[in-house]
């Protein structure tokens, strides 16, 4: 034991020695490779960098080169322009010159130009003095003859020029006022065409007879009732006749009254619906419809001031305008007539720069008197004024609903009574307005459309508006557009020497090609 320990420190020095030996042979080989892969990452670091040196020293060669490359084509466009600059400049430079040579010679020719005035200026001095001197021997010569001083002559000149152009002055204003009136003429006769033809009422005759439909004839029996006793109770309690003969399902009631024959109606139709009819359930519905009949009026009213473009009616008034729809005058109805006259009134008044809301006011109160109780037609402005003033109207409305039936212009206080009465006559007058011109203005348009048949190439014709205008259909094939302009002054000509009418007929001519085929 104590053998191999003892030989055992023997050993580690040996064994230190030689571990000592191998490590340091181990690091000198260790830091041989480092140094040589050190000494190789140095040479390959420096052939990197020389390439890439070269590579940067290319690039930038090239860039240098591409610089010079561009700033050579700038100098050049740059050399290119101061050229085209150079050469312009000295075109300007030749004009210029050109225009300092035609300068210098204007300069020369004025300067010619201002001793040749000032040459004649002296001559013309100089004539002067020798043409006063002529006037001043000539002028003491007139008078030594004639015995007047300057003076005095000079005034018998004056007076004698004042009379001349006195004369003149005269003949001057009547021929102003002889055109004034010719053109006042004609603007009024304008004025007046052309509010009626842009109005457009429809008027409707109305007769004495009101006609009710039946469902059947077995209820002429109910309605007669037993002895007539149904029938008379009707009678009495609406003042209207009721007639009752062999058309079959068919009621007329009959009566002077629009009012009461329109009420009679409206019951006679309620109890027809109903069914039960007997002389109590007659007075009941009757009286029912005698309350319902103020509002209708109120109704009838309202509408009728919209129709005319008019406001600030009261109540009473839209009553009495209400009623004035069963009215007739004349032939015609009553609440159309007032709308008519008031859409002319207004238009007229337009056209002359005038109240045109105060026309149209008046041109439909100016008959609110016919829907008053006791009615007289003598009375019929007064009342319809009266009425007028009791709504604090103005005082043109009332002068105008005054005069509106007389046309006394002296009596107007203002130039819309004069609009008010004109339109009252133009409604009057107008083609269809009255039952008795109905038949000439039906035999005016068949005459219009007589003349356009009569042409050849002509396969329809229509008279629209009144008769104011005429459409004519041709044929295409025989009438071309030149033949269509000929054709309708044909038209014209013939329609002016043959037919007497108010205003003028447009004639239009109508030619229209149409290719048709079908898809089999």
């Amino acid at each position: 034991m104590n053998i191999f320990i003892a030989i055992l420190i023997l050993l580690l020095p040996i064994g230190f020695y030689f571990g000592w030996l191998l490590r340091e042979k181990l690091g000198h080989d260790k830091i041989a490779k480092a140094q040589a892969y050190c000494e190789n990452l140095i040479l390959e670091s420096k052939e990197e960098a020389e390439n890439l040196q070269k590579e940067k020293l290319l690039e930038a060669e090239e860039q240098i080169f591409e610089m010079r490359k561009k700033l050579e084509e700038s100098e050049k466009q740059k050399l290119r322009r101061y050229k085209q600059l150079e050469v312009q400049l000295n075109e300007k430079e030749v004009n210029l010159d050109r225009k300092v040579d035609v300068l210098t010679q204007k300069d020369k020719e004025v300067t010619k130009l201002d001793q040749l005035c000032k040459i004649r200026e002296k001559n013309l001095s100089a004539k002067e003095k020798e043409l006063e001197k002529l006037m001043s021997e000539q002028n003491a010569r007139l008078q030594m003859i004639s015995g007047l001083t300057n003076e005095e002559a000079q005034k018998i000149q004056m007076e004698n020029i004042m009379e001349s152009v006195r004369q003149e002055a005269a003949a001057m204003i009547k021929d102003i006022k002889d055109k004034a009136r010719l053109t006042a003429n004609q603007k009024a006769k304008e004025i007046v065409i052309q509010a009626i033809q842009r109005s457009a009422i429809s008027h409707v005759v109305e007769t004495t007879v009101s006609v009710i439909k039946l469902p059947n004839d077995d209820m002429k029996g109910r309605i007669i009732g037993r002895e007539g006793r149904n029938i008379r109770t009707f009678e009495a309690a609406t003042g209207v006749e009721v007639l009752i003969d062999d058309t079959p399902e068919v009621v007329m009631l009959s009566g002077f009254d629009p009012i009461r024959r329109e009420i009679a109606k409206i019951a006679l139709e309620k109890l027809i619906y109903d069914g039960r009819i007997h002389p109590g359930r007659i007075e009941e519905v009757i009286a029912k419809s005698q309350e319902e009949f103020e509002d209708i009026f109120l109704e009838n009213g309202e509408q009728a001031m919209l129709d005319a473009g008019v406001h600030g009616l009261n109540r009473d008034q839209l009553k009495l305008l209400g009623k004035l729809k069963y009215f007739t005058y004349q032939g015609s109805n009553v609440l159309q007539h007032c709308l008519e006259v008031a859409t002319l009134a207004g238009l007229m008044a337009a056209e002359l720069n005038l109240d045109v809301f105060a026309a149209r006011k008046a041109g439909l109160l100016h008959e609110l008197g016919m829907a008053v109780d006791n009615f007289s037609s003598g009375k019929n402005s007064e009342i319809s004024a009266d009425i007028a003033k009791k709504h604090h109207e103005s005082e043109e409305v009332q002068n105008a609903i005054r005069f509106a039936h007389t046309m006394d212009t002296d009596k107007a206080i203002s130039p819309l009574s004069v609009i008010v009465s004109s339109a009252n006559e133009i409604s009057n007058a107008r083609l269809g307005a009255k039952k008795e011109t109905l038949q000439n203005y039906f035999k005016r348009l068949s005459s219009l459309e007589d003349i356009a048949d009569s042409f050849m190439g002509v396969t329809n014709s229509y008279a629209i508006q009144a008769g104011r205008e005429i459409r004519i259909m041709v044929e295409c094939s025989e009438i071309n557009d030149a033949h269509a302009e000929q054709l309708a002054t044909s038209i014209s000509s013939k329609i002016q020497n043959t037919l007497t009418y108010p205003g003028q007929i447009k004639v239009t001519v109508i030619r229209e090609y149409r290719s048709v085929n079908y898809a089999k």
